[in-house]
């Protein structure tokens, strides 16, 4: 079998489980956020139907959008470009709903993006200031077993803080917006396709798994494994951002502002994505020599070390993020702060990253994390027990529900040097969350740093 078929043997294991890098993102963007000026001094904006700035702006929109699209062809690496019948023409005439469905074909979403008008509630609220909602109005995926999100509704008109907004919104982008995109999975779009050709890498047959390329970006594997593995190098994450990015601008241009902190805070969340080690390395635990060497015994009838790998590159993963959710949730609920906390409000970091720029995604957030990606496996291997990171014969997702109680425990004796490690992607998830934030906010002319 050809170098190629046997990475992709193995990614196709291994990449649906990983799909999601940090949990829930909103809890991480309050802290990150409330004390920054530009959101903590900002004025309360009305909540707005999404559809009342498509029938407001759609000509604008329209623009937008086509000048995003051949600037995503000139500038993005891999770009897949959008078909031309997914363009969005403004039409005065059509109902709310065509448009909104037009809306979302010309961004390539999926069909059931929900877009609702909603805040998640910061976990260190103990009461829902308002009616709460189902995870299901809010979004098109099944919520996993301990789901920390509690959702209220908005009204339009409603004022609402901001941060609230925006740190809501960082976490939405996990809601099924990317599901079901590519033309080998069994629920995509069709009439016209969206375009992105078959799925670069992960199982096509499994929904969380066809999220990946749009929530990764494997952009420093060095030549050899771009050169035996090109599809891993097609990811989605910088047009995602681009997109949201582009219309945060526009939605704060034309009085908008709503819609402004909505899609900031849905462009930030790819970016955060890319600070998780786990997303900018295709296995941060495994040399490229080792994932060949294991996919080859596999191929010659010994498949119990690439299963192993995947196994464990999982593991590992899982317990990193139940670890810092867990930190995170627990904290906010008991109204304290620890490590975590203050490395996600920590500003001393920002100013030593360049300004934000069409690269900056690639080369700072991810080439970052992947530098961080061996430094990181090393650290869940010390600081987790070993039964959860190191048995290949152990599947922690599979078991999460019941064995979360045992892992919080071990942590209290060995979560040293998992959290100082954790405390530094932290650290750089808040910097580049803000970095990125100004960086659009200097587009509309408010100040950065």
């Amino acid at each position: 079998m050809r170098p190629l078929s046997l990475l992709c043997a193995l990614f196709a294991l291994l990449l649906p489980t990983l799909a999601q890098a940090w949990g829930n993102h909103t809890p991480m963007c309050y802290r990150a956020f409330e004390r920054m000026p530009e959101v903590a001094g900002a004025a309360a904006v009305k909540a707005e139907p999404l559809d009342d700035f498509l029938r407001d702006q759609e000509a604008a929109i329209a623009r937008e959008l086509d000048a995003q699209e051949a600037s995503a062809r000139e500038q993005l690496k891999g770009h897949a470009p959008r078909p031309d019948t997914l363009r969005f023409v403004a039409d005065t005439k059509r109902s709310d709903a065509d448009r909104h469905a037009a809306f979302l074909r010309a961004l390539r979403l999926s069909p059931h993006t929900r877009l609702a008008l909603y805040v998640q509630v910061d976990p260190r609220e103990p009461e829902v200031p308002g009616q709460a909602i189902d995870m299901n109005q809010v979004s098109a995926v099944t919520p996993s077993k301990g789901a920390t999100q509690r959702f209220v509704a908005l009204q339009p008109g409603e004022a609402v803080a901001p941060l609230a907004v925006l740190a809501s919104a960082c976490d939405e982008p996990d809601y099924g917006h990317d599901l079901n995109l590519f033309d080998d999975n069994p629920g995509s779009p069709s009439n016209p396709p969206y375009g992105f050709g078959k799925q670069p890498f992960g199982n096509p047959a499994v929904a969380i798994g066809s999220q990946a390329p749009f929530h990764m970006g494997f952009f420093h594997q060095g030549a050899i494994f771009n050169t035996l593995a090109p599809s891993f190098a097609r990811t989605f994450t910088e047009l995602r951002v681009r997109q949201y990015g582009g219309l945060a601008v526009l939605a704060w241009r034309t009085g908008h502002a709503y819609w402004g902190w909505r899609f900031a805070g849905l462009a930030l969340h790819h970016v955060e994505d890319l600070t998780q080690p786990y997303h900018a390395s295709a296995a941060p635990g495994a040399t490229l020599g080792h994932m060949m060497w294991v996919n080859l015994k596999a191929q010659l009838g010994a498949p119990a070390d690439r299963q192993g790998l995947v196994v464990l590159q999982s593991n590992r993963h899982f317990v990193l993020e139940r670890f810092q959710t867990n930190w995170i949730i627990e904290n906010a609920r008991q109204r304290r702060d620890g490590p975590l906390e203050a490395a996600l409000r920590d500003t001393g970091q920002d100013g030593r990253y360049p300004a934000w720029g069409s690269d900056y995604v690639r080369e700072v957030v991810a080439a970052e994390a992947f530098a961080a990606g061996p430094a990181t496996d090393a650290a869940v291997v010390v600081g987790a027990p070993a039964k959860f990171v190191t048995d290949p014969n152990f599947d922690f997702a599979a078991n999460e529900a019941t064995l979360g109680p045992e892992l919080a425990r071990g942590m209290q004796v060995q979560r040293d040097a998992l959290q100082a490690r954790l405390a530094e992607l932290l650290r750089h998830f808040g910097a580049h969350s803000r970095n990125t934030l100004r960086g659009l906010l200097k587009q509309v002319g408010i100040a950065g740093r």
